[in-house]
C-alpha cells in the first residue's frame, strides 16, 4: 500500500494527542516549551548535549501534542535533528565486491588489454599514443553493488517517548545510508507503509510519519517479515538487508522463522534491557542481533551492522 492509501492508513492510526498537562510531569519540558505554543530551540540544543536520549523522546512525544502549533513546531525540529545524528554516521555503501570490466577511469582498476586492444591498436596507426580513444578502454576493478534497505518497526507495544525516537531515528537512518532504495513499515496485527521500496518521499517526511504513529495491538511477526521480502522485490540492488526493530515477541500464529528464511539479510535491533527473544530468534534465523541502549544508539548501530561482509 503506497501513497494516497498509505497516507490515510497512516492518519488512522496517528497517536492520541497529548496535553500540556500531561507534558508537564517531565522536568523538563518547561524549560524546552516555557509558553503555551512555544519551543525554544536553544533549550533543545542544550538538552540534546546534555540528555540526548531524553530529549529526543521528548521531541517524539511533543510530536502528538494538543496544542497545534507547539505540534508543528516539534515536528519540524525533530525531522530536522533526527536527520542530522543520522547522516552524522558512515553512510558510504558496502556490499560484497566483484572484478568486472568497465569503462576506462584513471581510478577505476587495472587496463584490461584484451577487452582494449581494438581501441589501442587504431589510436597507434599513426604512431601517436595521445590518440588513443579512452573511451574504448576497458579496466578490470572491483564493483561494490547498491544496498537496498527495508525498516520494520514493531509497533504493537508501547509506542511512547524512548521507543518512538529510537523508531524514528532508525528511519532517519536508514534514509541516510541507502537514500534511493529503502522502505519503512511499520507493524503490529497490520503493516502500515510508511515508505514504499519504490517511492519517492523525503526523509523528514518519512520521519514525521514515524513520529506520528501510535502503539497498539498484536504482533504479526511472520507478516511483516513477508511484508518486508516484497518490498524488497522491487529492488535490482545487490545486497538487500532487513532491518528489524523489535522485541521478537510474536502474538499472532505465523512461521516468522520460514518468513526470516526467505530474506537476503536480517539484522535485528532490539532494546538492550528486553533483548533475550530477540537474541533467540536471531540464533534461530542465523541473523545478525544488536542491542541499543536508547534512541540516540541506533544510528551507529546500524552503520556497524552494514560494515560486515556477506
Amino acid at each position: 500500500m503506497e501513497g494516497e492509501d498509505a497516507e490515510a492508513e497512516i492518519a488512522r492510526h496517528r497517536q492520541r494527542t497529548t496535553s500540556r498537562r500531561q507534558f508537564a510531569r517531565d522536568p523538563r519540558f518547561e524549560q524546552i516549551s516555557p509558553e503555551v505554543g512555544e519551543l525554544d530551540e536553544a533549550a533543545v540544543a542544550d538538552g540534546m548535549r546534555d540528555y540526548p536520549d531524553e530529549t529526543l523522546a521528548l521531541l517524539a512525544d511533543l510530536v502528538g501534542a494538543t496544542d497545534r502549533r507547539l505540534r508543528e513546531l516539534a515536528k519540524r525540529i525533530a525531522g530536522s535533528i533526527f536527520i542530522d545524528i543520522a547522516r552524522r554516521g558512515p553512510t558510504r555503501q558496502r556490499g560484497v565486491g566483484r572484478m568486472h570490466t568497465q569503462p576506462y577511469r584513471p581510478d577505476a582498476g587495472d587496463l584490461d588489454f584484451d577487452a582494449s586492444l581494438e581501441g589501442i591498436v587504431d589510436g597507434m596507426r599513426d604512431g601517436k599514443p595521445s590518440a588513443v580513444d579512452t573511451d574504448r578502454l576497458r579496466v578490470r576493478g572491483w564493483v561494490q553493488p547498491a544496498t537496498a534497505m527495508c525498516l520494520l518497526v514493531d509497533r504493537s507495544g508501547s509506542m511512547g517517548g524512548k521507543p518512538l525516537a529510537t523508531a524514528a531515528l532508525a528511519a532517519a537512518a536508514v534514509a541516510s545510508l541507502s537514500p534511493s532504495d529503502y522502505s519503512v513499515l511499520a507493524f503490529g496485527h497490520d503493516v502500515v507503509v510508511a515508505k514504499g521500496q519504490s517511492s519517492v518521499k523525503a526523509g523528514e517526511s518519512v520521519v514525521n510519519d514515524v513520529l506520528s504513529l501510535r502503539g497498539f495491538g498484536t504482533t504479526d511477526l511472520a507478516g511483516a517479515l513477508s511484508a518486508a521480502h516484497a518490498q524488497l522485490a522491487r529492488s535490482r540492488a545487490g545486497r538487500k538487508v532487513v532491518v528489524l526493530l523489535s522485541d521478537c515477541r510474536a502474538t499472532v500464529a505465523g512461521d516468522a522463522v520460514a518468513a526470516a528464511a526467505r530474506l537476503d539479510e536480517l539484522v535485528i535491533v532490539a532494546p538492550e534491557s528486553d533483548s533475550v527473544e530477540a537474541q533467540a530468534f536471531a540464533v534461530s534465523v542465523g541473523a545478525t542481533c544488536l542491542t541499543v541502549s536508547g534512541p540516540s544508539a541506533v544510528a551507529e548501530a546500524m552503520s556497524r551492522a552494514l560494515e560486515r561482509q556477506h
